[in-house]
C-alpha cells in the first residue's frame, strides 16, 4: 500500500471516529443534582436549575403528596392535570422524569398535547 493510500485511510478512520464521538444527546445528564427551590441562586446550573449541596439534600426533595389528592374539576374539558415536575420534586432534576395525575369527570377529555423527546405512560384507574 502506498504512503498516500495509508494517509488517506488514516484520515478517513480519524474522521469517522470524531463524527461518532460527537453523535450523542446534546443534553448531558448528571447522576446527582437536586434542584434548588429558586433557580436564581448562583452556582452551576444543570437543566436550568442550580444544584443543591449534596450535604443539604433531604427526603423531602424526593416527595410530593399532591398526586394523592383528587383535583376539583371545573372547566369545559372535564379534566384537571396535577403536575409533579422538578419544581415540585427537586430530586427529579437530571433524571428526565416528570409525573402527572389527571382527574376526569364522566365524559372528560385529555386535551391534545405533545411530549418532545419524551415518552408518556398512562395508567387509568
Amino acid at each position: 500500500m502506498s504512503q498516500s493510500n495509508t494517509i488517506a485511510s488514516l484520515v478517513i478512520l480519524i474522521s469517522s471516529a470524531i463524527s461518532f464521538a460527537f453523535a450523542s444527546d446534546p443534553d448531558t445528564l448528571q447522576d446527582f443534582c437536586v434542584a434548588l427551590p429558586s433557580s436564581s441562586k448562583t452556582g452551576v446550573k444543570v437543566n436550568g436549575f442550580a444544584c443543591k449541596e449534596s450535604s443539604n439534600v433531604t427526603e423531602s426533595d424526593f416527595f410530593f403528596n399532591g398526586l394523592a389528592k383528587a383535583a376539583t374539576i371545573n372547566n369545559t374539558v372535564g379534566s384537571v392535570v396535577t403536575a409533579a415536575n422538578v419544581e415540585k420534586i427537586p430530586g427529579l432534576n437530571t433524571l428526565g422524569v416528570s409525573l402527572s395525575r389527571i382527574d376526569y369527570k364522566p365524559g372528560g377529555l385529555n386535551p391534545p398535547h405533545t411530549h418532545p423527546r419524551a415518552t408518556e405512560v398512562v395508567f387509568v384507574l
